[in-house]
């Protein structure tokens, strides 16, 4: 299990109320939406993403979580997020959730993005400024 040391990237996410469900804790759906806010604020704050007018876009083409832990609003969520593999069009990236506070992971999963251009919608390669970025959260393999 991760701690929040083996990520390179931590960015707070708030809770909400509809997060939780029947059962007291945030639904399994919402770690997923977590995973994309961490992942897609990063590439827009370090400027290497135009989700609007920018030529590539990132299409998620496989995803996986591993529940370890509850969370629970109105807790924050730490998310934890390396790049594990950077390719010529694409990238998998490992994201870590914790609840505020704690050094141990309340989930694990991961995401791949494949790079297109935002009109043909065919894998282009990874511009430079995007590489850039996602070079900069790049960790060795883990086991």
């Amino acid at each position: 299990m991760s701690t929040r040391a083996a990520y390179k990237h931590v960015m707070r996410i708030g809770t909400r109320w509809k997060d939780n469900d029947i059962y007291g804790h945030v639904n399994n759906v919402e770690y997923y939406s977590y995973f994309d806010t961490v992942i897609n604020a990063y590439l827009i704050g370090s400027g290497a993403l135009d989700i609007h007018h920018g030529a590539v876009i990132g299409l998620c083409a496989e995803s996986h979580c591993k529940f370890l832990d509850s969370l629970a609003f109105p807790q924050g969520v730490d998310a934890g997020l390396r790049v594990a593999h950077l390719g010529k069009s694409s990238v998998r990236y490992e994201i870590g959730l914790f609840a505020e506070d704690k050094e141990t992971c309340a989930a694990q999963g991961w995401f791949v993005h494949v790079f297109v251009d935002r009109v043909t919608r065919k894998s282009t390669p990874l511009p430079d400024a995007l590489r850039s970025a996602l070079a900069a959260l790049q960790v060795e393999a883990q086991a």
